[in-house]
């Protein structure tokens, strides 16, 4: 469980905040503040970038935290800059790579539940929260993250996302 959490969502939340330098090094490039980029969205009812971050961070904190029987930290406010959204994959990071490996392993067959924004709690066992609701929610708010830097232009490639050299 250990691995399939904080050993998954560790290098892709790195991934995630070298994307985010990279459309700021692109906004640099060609003299536009980049914090443009954080108001874009595919469609006008999905989240924009900055909130695709702070979803991805959100359940990179949330299922591992649960597993572990820990309170989740609190995250930096989620702020429509660059250096907010870096602060808080950082936080993130930080956060789960402290979480004991031996109480996310023994989650797995525990009972948990996961609250959603309005309140709302799902049920899961720990295995099904992470392996059915958490990575997935988690890749499609870093994949959408991506997709929305490159259609702003940001010239990424496929080794950004998956973080290999």
């Amino acid at each position: 469980m250990y691995e399939a959490s904080v050993g998954l969502f560790v290098p892709y939340l790195s991934n995630l905040s070298g994307l985010l330098d990279k459309g700021v090094a692109h906004a640099e490039a060609r003299k536009f503040d980049s914090a443009i980029l954080l108001g874009m969205r595919l469609s006008p009812n999905m989240y924009d970038l900055a909130q695709q971050v702070g979803e991805a961070c959100r359940h990179a904190v949330v299922a591992p935290a649960l597993l572990a029987k820990r309170e989740t930290v609190a995250l930096p406010a989620l702020e429509h800059d660059m250096a907010g959204l870096q602060a808080r994959i950082a936080t993130s990071i930080e956060f789960i790579e402290g979480l004991p490996r031996a109480e996310i392993d023994a989650g797995a067959e525990r009972n948990v539940f996961f609250r959603l924004k309005n309140g709302t709690e799902l049920p899961f066992t720990g295995r099904s929260l992470l392996l059915t609701f958490s990575v997935p929610q988690f890749f499609f708010h870093v994949t959408t993250a991506y997709d929305l830097l490159r259609h702003a232009g940001v010239e990424l490639v496929k080794k950004d996302y998956l973080g290999r050299k």
